[in-house]
């Protein structure tokens, strides 16, 4: 497989300092390599595998698709979907939909913004935490609504949103280095 760049082995996107096995990101590549129309499809694959598209990754797609990396680059800026940067391990969606709007989202943006002491789009130091507003999660009746790594809760207040980050946070502080035991 020849991806362009310095890779010293098999199954890896490498640049300086940087590098990343692309064995399960090569076999999505493998089965959508030419079915037209696919390259969303790919995107949100690779998302899936790294967490985010690091542009090493976009390169290596474009590549191995034969497609231009301008043509990967203005698929995965067009959607808001993609990521560019790594997201914490709780990546926070925060509905600010109609009725969530309406029932006060601003204010538990306003509160999680200062409990974690970030704004929408960034990551705590810690990368414990990401906050990110959405358009819509689909929930409105829970209104006003977050969803953290897949979970629902509502309807909030902004107590008891700050109340369900201080619980992940109090549980993180007890988990020992390594997930294991002492």
């Amino acid at each position: 497989m020849e991806c362009g760049c310095d890779c010293q082995e098999k199954n890896q996107i490498q640049t300086p300092g940087d590098l990343l096995d692309s064995g399960e990101l090569d076999a999505v590549l493998k089965e959508y390599r030419n079915q037209p129309g696919s390259l969303v499809t790919v995107l949100q694959k690779a998302q899936g595998i790294y967490g985010y598209l690091p542009l090493r990754v976009l390169r290596h797609i474009a590549v191995e698709m034969k497609v231009k990396p301008a043509q990967v680059y203005g698929v995965a800026t067009f959607y808001t979907q993609f990521r560019f940067s790594p997201v914490g391990k709780y990546l926070i969606l925060l509905c600010q939909g109609t009725a969530c709007h309406v029932n006060g989202s601003e204010r538990i943006e306003t509160a999680l913004c200062e409990e974690l002491k970030i704004k929408p789009g960034e990551t705590t130091p810690d990368r414990l935490f990401t906050l990110t507003n959405v358009a819509c999660l689909g929930c409105c009746s829970l209104a006003p609504v977050m969803m953290i790594n897949g979970q629902a809760h509502g309807p909030l207040t902004p107590d008891k949103a700050v109340g369900i980050i201080k619980n992940l946070h109090a549980r993180e502080q007890r988990v020992p280095e390594g997930g294991g035991q002492q």
